[in-house]
């Protein structure tokens, strides 16, 4: 097989950043192998899920023979369109927001800020070219896996066909050598792609979505952002702090309406005072294209207004209402998998689809739809496939303690149950909730609004779950997570001593909050008397 079975993916601008990344995740000499006579895994797509199960099931030294296709970029969207650029273009929207900031801590702000935008975008791409080589192609060769660049489908059961023109060869249930690629085990790691809303007139008016935003060189001077969700919120702030105006529709009352209520209320707040224009409960009617822009036509959904319609003209429309999974152009039936074109490839508590030789990882499948989940089950799936003969210790999904973050600023990070779920289960329970306005190292860094809130089971110190809110959230819950995955409880943490001062030591309080709980009038009299002994 050569290198005529892919078709090359387009990165824009291709300056010498992008032509960089490409070489990695994408070479445009590259000749795919000759396949073996069998593998004992192919793995189908090349993001987190599937890099990781590619590099951990060729990386042990056995002599297993692992394959990997990716149709597109290798690295999937958190190095390409995903954690990497908006993670990069963040940073640089935050140090906008701290120059406007500077008069409360004593520095003269500068009269104006100017703005590269070309210039952030420059950055962002040189980060993520930097960072590259750790998915590349050439390096996954080196680990031992045979790569192959071009679209994959099933043909039978123990075999995928690797083209760049699938339905000639689907039909065909006779693999020949060099054109198919035989299995003992194969992992389905295609992940998933921004949702598309069903506005009348989008697609002819034309949008962004993360997969696009990040090629853009000039930055838009009205851009709406349809969804209230993590994505939409991040990259409805980040770009109105580099310079657009900022329009976020949302079809529910508030936005983050999945996230921990006073945290949502936090973020949005937020927005409020940076001025984004938020217009929620809406409903979006049509896009057309007119001569001054692209013209949104919408619908408060209240009750006295319902049925009146307005409009906003924007110059670009950038969609994060959510993710649809890659399950197209597979050939899943023809192996007996069970999907679903909203949920994805369905999958039982070991990552296995209902067709036991095949099992599956990351977003095509799981509920979790962020990089590190997608690491956690390809972890699950490596052991699952290869090292659990007869089914015997065999990992579950649902054993992992996942938290993950919105990258607001200030950001959110969650763990655990939140309050209605632990509900939900019959758990009774309490809340301990420590403001920031309350811990030192945020009164002296400027970072007073937010908090740190733990769900623990009513009588006990075992911790359901914690939601935080500030600026560095994510780099604090990990300490939470380790607590509930070792099953240890507030007591353990009101133990950890914590660096004064530090915004951890938020959770500190939080644990001896709770022991101050079990100071009963009768644990005060013990006390006491073992003091006169003492």
């Amino acid at each position: 097989m050569t290198n005529s079975i892919h078709q090359e993916p387009a990165l824009q601008p291709l300056d010498r950043y992008n032509q960089a990344l490409m070489s990695h995740v994408h070479p445009p000499d590259w000749v795919n192998p000759q396949p073996v006579n069998c593998y004992d895994l192919v793995v189908i797509g090349a993001g987190t899920a599937g890099l990781v199960v590619a590099a951990g099931a060729a990386g042990l030294g056995l002599g297993l023979k692992v394959a990997l296709v990716e149709k597109s970029l290798m690295g999937g969207d958190c190095l390409n369109v995903g954690c990497v650029p908006s993670k990069s273009v963040i940073r640089s929207s935050r140090v906008v927001a701290d120059m406007r900031d500077t008069a409360a801590f004593g520095i003269q702000p500068p009269d104006s800020i100017n703005i590269d935008f070309a210039g952030v975008m420059q950055r962002m791409r040189q980060i993520r070219a930097g960072i590259s080589h750790h998915d590349s192609a050439e390096r996954f060769k080196n680990l031992g896996v045979d790569v192959f660049l071009g679209n994959a489908a099933f043909v039978n059961k123990e075999a995928i066909a690797v083209s760049e023109t699938i339905s000639k060869t689907i039909s065909d249930s006779s693999p020949q050598p060099g054109s198919f690629l035989r299995f003992k085990k194969a992992v389905i790691a295609t992940g998933a792609r921004a949702t598309r809303p069903q506005i009348p007139g989008l697609v002819e008016a034309g949008y962004l979505t993360n997969e696009t935003v990040f090629s853009l060189t000039e930055c838009p001077k009205r851009l709406a952002v349809i969804g209230g969700g993590p994505i939409g919120c991040e990259l409805a702030q980040a770009f109105h702090r580099l310079g657009s105006q900022v329009i976020l529709f949302h079809k529910h009352g508030h936005l983050l309406d999945r996230e921990d209520g006073d945290a949502a209320e936090i973020i949005q707040q937020q927005l409020f005072r940076e001025n984004l224009d938020l217009i929620l409960n809406c409903t979006l009617e049509k896009v057309e294209i007119t001569d001054t822009g692209k013209v949104i036509y919408y619908r408060e959904n209240f009750q006295e207004n319902s049925d009146i319609i307005k409009t906003v003209t924007v110059d670009e429309i950038l969609v994060g209402a959510g993710r649809t999974p890659n399950v197209d152009g597979l050939n899943l039936d023809a192996v007996g998998v069970e999907y679903d074109r909203r949920r994805g490839v369905v999958v039982n508590d070991y990552l296995q689809t209902t067709n036991p030789r095949i099992y599956a990882a990351g977003d095509i499948c799981m509920n979790w739809k962020f990089t590190h989940a997608a690491d956690a089950a390809a972890r699950i799936v490596i052991k699952n496939t290869l090292f659990s003969p007869f089914g015997l210790g065999r990992s579950k999904l649902s054993n992992l303690v996942m938290p993950w973050v919105t990258y607001t600023d200030p950001e959110i990070a969650h763990v655990g149950l939140y309050e209605p779920e632990a509900q939900a289960k019959g758990l009774e329970t309490n809340t301990i909730k420590i403001p920031f306005s309350t811990v030192d190292r945020a009164l002296t860094d400027g970072e007073t609004e937010g908090f740190v809130k733990i769900l623990h089971k009513k009588g006990s110190d075992q911790i359901l779950g914690a939601t935080i809110v500030a600026r560095h959230a994510g780099e604090m819950i990990s300490e939470i997570t380790l607590a509930i995955a070792t099953k240890q409880g507030l007591n353990a943490l009101s133990g950890v001593i914590h660096p004064y001062p530090t915004q951890a030591d938020a959770i500190k309080k939080a644990a001896d909050a709770y022991r101050r709980t079990l100071l009963t009038p009768r644990t005060k009299s013990l006390l006491k008397l073992l003091s006169k002994f003492s």
